[in-house]
């Protein structure tokens, strides 16, 4: 893989992430519409009302090709969410989710958050192993309906 870069999102973002994750979920786990949808709303309150000094969102990006995305936000004062995790199919197993997974823990870590959550579906294996590989803790795992779907959701955490 060519250099990797990984940038602060804008706008011009938006449209393509929410492409790629109706896309890329659609096929792999048969999710509806409404999973697009929810991207969709998170990433508009994210570009109109982040706090850039508390949160950030990152676009991995190589010889002007978008791989992937990941998010840091508030989720309260001393902890941090990380949201929307993608890397597209043909990036992966390169390592550079665990560079996008420890650029957005660092940032985290200095902006003085205390841990960090996030919540994922048990089918995303690879992503799951990786948290725990990091030393993220899975807290909760509980079976719901989402997006059209059957679903095991998993809760993990991280203390700083």
């Amino acid at each position: 893989m060519k250099e990797v870069i990984l940038r602060e999102i804008g706008a011009q973002d938006r449209d393509w992430l929410v492409d790629k994750h109706r896309a890329i979920y659609a096929q792999t786990d048969g999710f509806d519409d409404s999973f697009g949808d929810l991207v969709a709303d998170v990433l508009d309150d994210f570009l109109l009302r982040h706090d850039p000094k508390d949160e950030c969102g990152w676009i991995a990006e190589s010889e002007g090709a978008r791989l992937g995305s990941i998010f840091c936000v508030r989720l309260d004062e001393c902890t941090a969410q990380l949201r929307l995790f993608l890397l597209l199919p043909e990036a992966r197993g390169k390592g550079l989710g665990r560079r996008m997974l420890r650029h957005c823990m660092r940032f985290a870590q200095k902006r003085g958050y205390s841990g960090m959550r996030l919540w994922t579906h048990q089918s995303h294996e690879a992503a799951c192993a990786l948290y725990k590989a990091q030393g993220w803790q899975c807290i909760e795992t509980k079976p719901t309906r989402s997006f059209g779907q059957d679903l095991i959701v998993e809760s993990y955490i991280y203390a700083f």
